[in-house]
């Protein structure tokens, strides 16, 4: 039986409390022989400025880089608004991803069949949704140079914020598209403001020619961010995969996660370049915050918290099968009529964070038998 390392690092609010329902999947995948892991736990975000005076600690990051795969909660709240800009708990989570390398964000969104009337859609527009978006995560407008708030002669003040991206950035995320496309429906959207932005038209111009050297039998769209907002609203099953930049991907994937019918049910993984051993570094997080508003209420849906576990079986360990038992678990829960109060409809069972996770534990024991 495969042994992993796994780190755990559940964060703020209600992190600590999904991330405790990821462990009871981890422990039945161990006792029914799927896979083995060692786990670490240790800080990131608030949390960790508490405890160290910074959102990640440089022997976390250390561990971070140690690990076969990491798994995240969340990060942030009220308690920390007031901390310097450059020490925030989001800080911590985007050191990781630049200091790993962590390029390529994947953000599922698919409509469970029991939660279709849970969409701001009609069902007709969402029943059977499976978009994967693909977003570059480590360069563009949250990390170009210049970033700086400047003073004007006249007292008046500057902000900057730039957008940089080059050749190789754009071209190894469109091979990550392009890949994942040929596994689903064979088709790729591409997201950028070419009309009105130079980064945009190197974009479209790289993920064009990524295309036509390697990718022919794949179909490519080029659409504009803005129409693509509205495509997800208007129409969003005419999306396979859809790859943009770090901006647009960041605000394309919480619409369309909308569309599933609640943040707490869609995970993501952040992965980094194929290493000399064919793997990679990778994180694992649910898309939703950390709902500080929530926490401490067994109120918290950790079904994007155990999706991210799924997502690492299948993208960091090779356990394809293992990860169709947890995605059919989930599915199998929701059908049972489980449901916490974010999800809930009438008719359904109302359960708690344990609950959910509860349920989705003994579905998985009813899938391997």
């Amino acid at each position: 039986m495969p042994s992993y390392n796994l780190l755990l690092l559940p964060g703020d609010g209600i992190g600590p409390e999904v991330m405790a329902e990821v462990g009871k999947v981890v422990a039945f995948l161990g006792q029914a022989g799927l896979a083995s892991f060692e786990t670490e736990t240790d800080l990131v975000g608030g949390s960790a400025i508490d405890a160290h005076g910074k959102p990640l600690a440089d022997a976390t990051l250390k561990r971070a880089d140690a690990a076969d795969a990491i798994l995240l909660g969340a990060v942030g709240g009220p308690k920390w608004n007031g901390v310097a800009y450059d020490i925030r708990p989001e800080a911590g989570l985007l050191r990781l991803r630049k200091d790993l390398g962590l390029f390529a964000n994947l953000r599922p969104a698919i409509c469970y069949p029991a939660l279709a009337d849970a969409s701001a859609l009609k069902r007709e527009l969402v029943e059977g949704l499976d978009i994967m978006i693909v977003r570059e995560l480590t360069g563009g407008v949250y990390f170009g140079e210049p970033k700086e708030i400047t003073t004007l002669p006249d007292g008046s003040k500057r902000a900057v914020d730039t957008q940089v991206y080059t050749t190789g950035e754009i071209a190894r995320i469109a091979h990550v598209a392009f890949d994942l496309a040929r596994k689903r429906g064979n088709r790729v959207a591409s997201a950028d403001k070419n009309n009105v932005m130079k980064s945009g038209v190197l974009w479209k111009e790289v993920v064009g020619e990524v295309h036509a050297a390697h990718y022919a039998d794949v179909e490519l769209e080029h659409v504009l961010a803005d129409n693509c907002a509205m495509q997800l609203v208007r129409r969003p099953k005419q999306f396979d995969v859809l790859v943009t930049d770090n901006l647009f991907g960041d605000i394309l994937s919480d619409a369309a996660a909308m569309l599933t019918g609640s943040l707490g049910m869609l995970p993501s993984a952040s992965l980094g370049e194929v290493d000399d051993r064919g793997t990679r570094k990778a994180l694992y997080e649910p898309v939703h915050g950390s709902a500080p508003d929530i926490a401490g209420q067994d109120a918290a849906n950790p079904l994007a918290m155990i999706g991210s576990l799924a997502m690492c079986l299948r993208y960091s360990f090779g356990l394809g099968e293992a990860a169709d038992l947890l995605d059919g678990a989930i599915t199998d829960a929701l059908a049972g009529g489980a449901r916490t109060r974010d999800i809930a409809s009438e008719g359904s069972r109302v359960v708690g964070t344990k609950g959910m996770g509860d349920a989705v534990v003994a579905a998985l024991k009813a899938r391997v038998g």
